[in-house]
This record gives C-alpha cells, structure tokens and sequence, in this order.
C-alpha cells in the first residue's frame, strides 16, 4: 500500500539552489515559514551546502593561541579541503592547503611543531612561508634541454587566514568579502571586552546525531529555555532576554541582568574582565557568527562553541572555556573552573539531546517545515535566509540590524512557567 503525504515534495539538486524553493521562508518574518526540511536530512544537500556555504564563508576554525609562537602548525579541514596554518620565524601568519606541489601528498596529518614542511613522500620541502626551499635529486638529470625547476613556481597554495579576538578564521574563496566586512558591528558592540586578551582554559568535543544548522539555530532563540533549561533560565531568565543585533553575518541576544547562580551552579566565581563598561557587567551576550561558531560571553568567561559538519545528520561540536588574561586569574582555583566547565556541560547536554530530537522528527516526510515566533525566532529567520542567500549564489549580502535600543517583551509573550 502507498502512502500519501500531502505535504511531502521530491526536490532535486537544483531545486536547492533555486529562489523559488525557499519563497516561502523569503517572507517577511510573521508570514515566514523555517527553512525546507530537506535542508536538515537530505545528504544531497549537505554536500551542496558544503561548496556553497562552507567553502565560500569564514569559517572559524581554532584559536590565535594554538599559532602563536613560529612553526606552530594547526591541521584543519572545512568543505573536505584540508588546511595548515602556522606563523613564519617574522611572526607573520599563513594558511596553506595542506598538499605538496609534487605529486599531492598530504605534508602534516596531526597538529605540531615544525622549522619547515617536508614531503614524506619525496622529501620536497617549504619554509614556513611557503616558498619552496628544496626538491632533493629531481634536477640531476636536467640539461639545457630539460630546464630545472623553479622552486619560485612551486610554492604552497595559499588560503586566505584572518584573527578575530581569540578566534582564527579561514576561508576558501579567493574573491570573498573580507572578515572585516562580515563580522558587520560585532567588533564596535564587543570592543569593551578586548577579546584579544582572552584565553583558553577548557575544552571538550561532543558528537551529535544532528544538522549542524539545528544546533546554531537552538543556540540563537530562547523560546525553548522553560521547556529544557529549568537550570539554566534561573540565571539567564526569559523575561530578560533582548534581541540586540546589528549589520552583519551573525546573530545576536543579550540577556540583562544575569541573574546570581542557583544551587546548580552559574555564571559567578570567576573575577571579571576588568575595563567592562556598566552595561556588559551585568549582561550576558549570545552571538552566532555565521556559519559555524556560537559565542557566549559573560562577565568573566566566554563559552564557545565551534560545529564541524559530518554529514547532514552528524555535526562534531567542540567546546572550549575561555578565561581573562590578567594577574587575577592567576589566583583563580582550578575547582571554580572545573564547576563553570561543569554548568556549562550540563546545559549543553540538554540541547544535545533536544536538537538529537529535533533530527530524529525531521526524518518524517510528512513534514515540510513549520512557523516562526516573533519575536523569539526572528533570529532564525535572519540566519535561514544567510543560508538561502549562498545556496542560490548570493554572497555578498549583509544582514541589516535591528535597534540599538533593543524593548523588553511584554508580560503577554512570555511562555507560561513550566513546573
């Protein structure tokens, strides 16, 4: 017997990028409905997403700190391009693909400490530069007939590398909008926590058995909070969210004030930034810089989190706590660090496990997509049509912002208290 599914369309690879598959999230927010859901289980998708999304954005990738003494070396892969990025002996910043010129060898499987790239297979050679410095026997037959090579020609292949704050950067298209131009405000709005002066204290890699786009989206709206977070939304209260965005690739929410921490822990222990101004002293902010890394920023700690799709239904998420770089944390006990870490882990595990749900629904094909909440989910509508716009090859478009003077919402949005 056949089923029928009344809401159900068989969609091809170019229906993905066609303007009119999305016409319907395109509406303005209270006529819009989310994005397609083959977008969240089709693998065909996925791997369009991967040339038109991945390989086109900055995509954050590690830590300023990991690359930051020369011959460091970073190993990084987005869109199935493998990447090295490391500091010359002037200090200078690189990103190459990680590929000899010769015969295509893969030059550094893992993370390290180098003076120079060398080829295991036959032993080519590249300064940390990139120019190469030595391709040993592959000249000792050439005669004026046979010319040697120029090493001039045979350099590594560049990649475009930037630092923002804390965070590296890379992207893959040589004709992209600079970092600059994506990141819109954030670097005024985020300029009072000098986020060149954080670093890295914890880290820890969750796999998830979902899109990598249901964990950004779950991270940038704060409907779900009474429903998920009974821990967590007694020290970042729904009634106290604001949205607070600007131009730019991101998204953004601001939650004042954070409440003091509960008997499961929170936010406080830790001493604060120093320089905050009055507002961002009290404020929490939540930032999704698009595409891949969420951005959580507290007085006194940042909580990152940095997605790597696998598949259409496996993304790899890595974590990281970030603390100030200043003569009080040198005071600062390892338990209190342990127990931020600890907070964080339990919130996070319950979005895991809530998003692995969402994927898990997703997988019916009677369900095509669903309505957006103004004004909890105007932010997936900004970041939906982000994604639409380089599916159907639009790449230079930048997301206006709402207002700088953000209202509270009104007693009659609020959910109702969940037991």
């Amino acid at each position: 017997m056949t089923t029928f599914f009344p809401n159900a369309k068989s969609l091809t690879r170019a229906d993905y990028t066609c303007e009119a598959t999305y016409a319907q999230t395109r509406q303005p927010l209270r006529q819009a409905t989310s994005l397609i859901a083959d977008a969240y289980r089709n693998q065909e998708f996925y791997e369009l997403e991967q040339e038109r999304v991945f390989a086109t954005s900055w995509v954050a990738v590690g830590y300023a700190e990991q690359v930051e003494q020369p011959g460091e070396v970073l190993v990084v892969d987005v869109a199935g391009q493998s990447v090295v990025i490391t500091r010359d002996r002037t200090h200078q910043l690189h990103a190459f693909y990680n590929v000899c010129r010769h015969r295509g060898s893969q030059l550094v499987a893992s993370n390290c400490q180098l003076k120079r790239f060398q080829c295991p297979y036959h032993g080519w050679q590249y300064g940390l530069d990139g120019q190469c410095q030595a391709t040993p026997m592959f000249d000792t037959w050439s005669t004026d007939q046979l010319p040697r090579l120029d090493r001039q020609e045979v350099g590594l292949l560049p990649v475009r590398v930037e630092v923002w704050g804390f965070l590296l950067f890379i992207n893959l298209d040589a004709d992209a909008l600079p970092l600059e131009q994506c990141l819109g405000d954030l670097p005024w709005r985020l300029a009072g926590y000098d986020l060149a002066q954080w670093r890295l204290a914890r880290h820890r890699d969750y796999p998830i058995q979902a899109n990598w786009k249901l964990i950004n989206e779950n991270f940038m709206e704060y409907y779900h909070l009474p429903w998920v977070h009974p821990e967590l939304v007694q020290v970042s209260r729904v009634e106290d969210h604001y949205r607070d965005q600007g131009p730019g690739l991101y998204t953004s929410m601001r939650t004042t004030p954070i409440a003091p921490n509960s008997e499961s822990g929170g936010w406080q222990g830790l001493p604060s930034m120093p320089g905050l101004s009055e507002l961002d002293a009290i404020s929490g902010r939540f930032i999704c810089l698009f595409p891949n890394v969420c951005l959580a920023l507290l007085p006194n700690h940042i909580f990152v989190i940095m997605l790597k799709p696998e598949s259409a239904r496996f993304t790899v998420e890595s974590t990281a706590l970030l603390l100030p770089a200043h003569p009080e944390q040198s005071i600062v006990a390892e338990t209190a660090v342990d127990e931020l870490m600890q907070f964080w882990n339990l919130v996070n595990l319950q979005d895991i496990a809530i998003v692995e749900t969402v994927q898990r629904g997703l997988t019916n094909r009677a369900y095509a997509n669903g309505r957006l909440s103004d004004p909890f989910e105007e932010p997936l509508h900004r970041f939906q049509n982000m994604v639409i716009d380089r599916m159907v090859g639009i790449r230079d478009r930048i997301p206006a912002g709402d207002s700088l003077a953000p209202e509270p919402l009104p007693a009659s949005a609020m959910p109702p208290q969940v037991a």
